[in-house]
């Protein structure tokens, strides 16, 4: 890892996407501008007269099918997938302005992002990157669900899924310090089972899927394959865990673990972070001299390598 993956990083020019809100339905388009060094992540609602809201958990609003922000009654839907590739990719400071209350779901990845990121780049800033390194455990648990952060050296996410056939339980584990985020993470798709569609439509929910943004299927069988990876599923439940946890406002150090998790519960370990000040210190790294935490992730985190 180079010196420069340690300071914060913002793209070197503008970019813009236009598409459909995958839960509203609305027509709705994105630019995303460089922003100076700590500034963050920053929405900007330019049809309300650039009402701004901060990607940070302090804002998180409605937490069911998706992770949505909101300030002063303001509201931004559907912000996961994005701020996953900005971890993904390294991007800490971002001005995001937005048309209309939720983000494009694009292909239902974060992969147009990632490789818009690539083709513009990312801009070195001279401010040294603060990460939130982990001091001691946490875990968040509801019924057979479970998501638990630990200590442990750079960014690792090990996450298991149990759904009904076809998709079965799959496991997976990503190391983000080994940049395989673009490769691995960034190009799996959301998805849905088709027998679940009245439901949500009756909920007011998906009213933009499309099987050009999610993948869908039923009890048998992928309907509008071939997939992208055998185990796509998880390893979209990783893009979205990692794009909640960035509402904690910084780059973690240590491993995440989550069983079963959604988007409430991965929002729900964000907020108990944030409120126990003794569980994390920021800090900052060089690539000379990396500080060192003895990794006290539990055994069960061992098994997802072999699921």
């Amino acid at each position: 890892m180079n010196e420069s993956s340690h300071f914060e990083h913002t793209i070197a020019d503008a970019v813009s996407f236009s598409g459909i809100g995958l839960h509203s339905g609305v027509p709705v388009s994105i630019r995303l501008l460089p922003a100076p060094a700590g500034c963050g992540i920053l929405f900007r609602r330019t049809d309300l007269d650039n009402f701004e809201i901060s990607a940070t958990g302090r804002n998180v609003a409605k937490v069911s099918y998706a992770t949505s922000l909101m300030r002063k009654g303001v509201l931004i839907q559907t912000t996961e997938h994005l701020l996953s590739a900005l971890i993904g990719m390294g991007v800490d400071n971002l001005i995001i302005e937005i048309d209309n209350l939720e983000l494009p779901i694009l292909d239902g990845s974060a992969l147009p992002y990632v490789e818009a990121f690539r083709s513009i780049g990312l801009k070195t800033q001279r401010r040294r990157r603060e990460y939130i390194r982990i001091l001691k455990s946490m875990e968040v648990r509801e019924g057979g669900k479970f998501i638990g952060v630990y200590p442990g050296e750079g960014y690792s996410v090990s996450y298991k899924i149990d759904f009904p056939t076809p998709i079965g339980k799959q496991g997976f584990v990503v190391d983000l310090a080994t940049r395989d985020y673009a490769a691995q993470i960034a190009p799996a798709r959301t998805f849905g089972f088709k027998e679940d569609e009245e439901m949500l439509r009756n909920m007011g929910l998906i009213r933009g899927v499309s099987e050009e943004s999610a993948i869908i299927l039923n009890r048998q069988r992928v309907l509008n394959g071939p997939l992208r990876f055998d185990d796509e599923f998880v390893r979209h439940k990783v893009l979205d865990l990692i794009g909640d946890l960035a509402l904690a406002g910084h780059h973690i150090l240590g491993h995440v673990v989550a069983e079963r998790a959604g988007h409430a519960m991965h929002t729900a370990l964000v907020s108990r972070l944030l409120q126990d000040r003794s569980a994390w210190e920021l800090t900052t790294l060089s690539a000379e001299k990396r500080s060192r935490v003895k990794d006290k992730t539990p055994a069960r985190a061992a098994a997802f390598a072999t699921a």
